[in-house]
């Protein structure tokens, strides 16, 4: 009997020490599912402005610079908070547009810095008349 109750003295404050291991990498574990989820979403904002400004750039009589300027006004829309510094290059020759945005993630996690990019390249838009049968 003074055994047993020995034995409980022993490990008295173990619970305590096992939380205060435990509950501070539970905590950087949520950090980081949470980053992760951050940077994901900004991929998916980068990769929208991409499109847009590829839709706009490519169609016919229009230019890179209004291809920049949709690009801009998604960025302003959707990812000013999440994706920081955002830089775009829309480049518009006479066949094909290519469309690059890149940007880093907020960071919630110190010293974690991730960036992201969106792509989108397509053919310049042209009317042309079809030919009679």
């Amino acid at each position: 009997m003074a055994s047993r109750n020995r034995s409980r003295a022993d490990d008295r404050g173990a619970a305590s020490t096992e939380l205060v291991l435990a509950v501070p990498l539970l905590l950087v574990l949520l950090l980081l599912i949470v980053q992760f989820a951050l940077a994901e979403h900004a991929q998916h904002i980068a990769q929208a402005a991409a499109s847009r400004a590829l839709a706009t750039a490519r169609a016919q009589d229009s230019t890179s610079q209004a291809g920049d300027a949709r690009a801009a006004a998604t960025l302003r829309l959707l990812g000013s908070r999440v994706l920081l510094n955002p830089a775009v290059q829309v480049s518009r020759g006479g066949e094909h547009v290519v469309v690059d945005v890149h940007g880093e993630v907020v960071a919630l996690v110190p010293g974690l810095h991730l960036r992201v990019a969106g792509h989108a390249a397509g053919p310049v838009e042209r009317w042309s008349q079809g030919v009679p049968g």
